[in-house]
C-alpha cells in the first residue's frame, strides 16, 4: 500500500474537477507540494491564470504552497502586483498607462512596497471562495473558513473565519501544536504515511509519536 502517485493529474477516477495542483503549475513563481489539490466544478487545469491574481515576474514574489493541503474551488491568491503606490497623495496607477504618463515614476516604488512571498503550509484546508492577500503566511495543519478573506498570518493549527479572517478557536492545545510541528508527518515518505494512516488520520498523539519513531 503506497497510496496514488503524487504525479497523477486526477486522482478521483472520473472525477476531473479535482486535480493534484502542482501538475498543472509552470511558473517558476509558483511552488506546490506533493498531494495537494485544487477542486473546481469548471476543472482546475487553469490555476496559476484563475486563481492566481496580479503576480508579475519583475516583482520577484512567489506563492509557496506546502503538502496535503486541501484547496477548495473558487479559492484566489491575491499576489504583490494587486497594490497601487501609496507614498503619494493618489494611488492611481499613471505609469502604466505611458503615453509620458510613466516619466519621472521609480519602479522601486513598487519593490518597496511589497510585502513578500505569500506562503501557505502543509495540511492546509481552505475552505471555498476564500480571497488570501499578498505576503500572507498560513500555518501547517489551519483551516480557513468558506468566504474569508485573510490579511494577515495565520497561525499553525488555527481555525479562521470572515473578513477580514478572524481566529475562531485553535485546534489543539499548545504543546499537541508544538508536537505535530515536530512531527510533519508530511515530510514522511509515501510508505510511511501509508503504514501508519491511522495515526496521522486519528486523535491519539501517542500513537503518532510514536509512528514517528518507527522506519518506513
Amino acid at each position: 500500500m503506497h497510496g496514488p502517485s503524487p504525479d497523477t493529474l486526477y486522482p478521483l477516477a472520473g472525477y476531473s474537477r479535482t486535480l493534484f495542483l502542482k501538475n498543472f503549475i509552470t511558473k517558476p513563481n509558483i511552488d506546490v507540494g506533493d498531494y495537494s489539490y485544487y477542486d473546481d466544478p469548471d476543472g482546475g487545469e487553469r490555476f496559476e491564470d484563475k486563481n492566481v491574481l496580479h503576480h508579475y515576474d519583475f516583482l520577484g514574489d512567489k506563492l509557496i504552497i506546502g503538502k496535503f493541503c486541501a484547496i477548495a474551488s473558487g479559492t484566489r491568491f491575491i499576489m504583490n502586483g494587486a497594490n497601487h503606490a501609496m507614498s503619494g497623495f493618489s494611488t492611481y496607477p499613471f505609469n502604466i498607462f505611458a503615453n509620458g504618463w510613466e516619466v519621472g515614476f521609480d519602479p522601486k516604488v513598487w519593490s518597496d512596497a511589497s510585502r513578500g512571498d505569500t506562503v501557505i503550509g502543509n495540511d492546509v484546508w481552505i475552505g471555498m471562495d476564500c480571497m488570501i492577500m499578498p505576503g500572507v503566511t498560513i500555518g501547517d495543519g489551519a483551516i480557513i473558513a468558506s468566504n474569508s478573506v485573510v490579511t494577515r498570518d495565520i497561525a499553525p493549527y488555527m481555525i479562521v473565519g470572515g473578513n477580514p479572517a478572524e481566529t475562531i478557536k485553535q485546534r489543539f492545545d499548545n504543546e499537541t501544536v508544538e508536537k505535530l510541528t515536530n512531527i510533519a508527518w508530511w515530510d514522511w515518505p509515501a510508505q510511511k504515511i501509508s503504514q501508519n494512516l491511522d495515526a496521522i488520520r486519528g486523535g491519539d498523539l501517542d500513537l503518532l509519536l510514536k509512528a514517528a519513531k518507527r522506519e518506513a
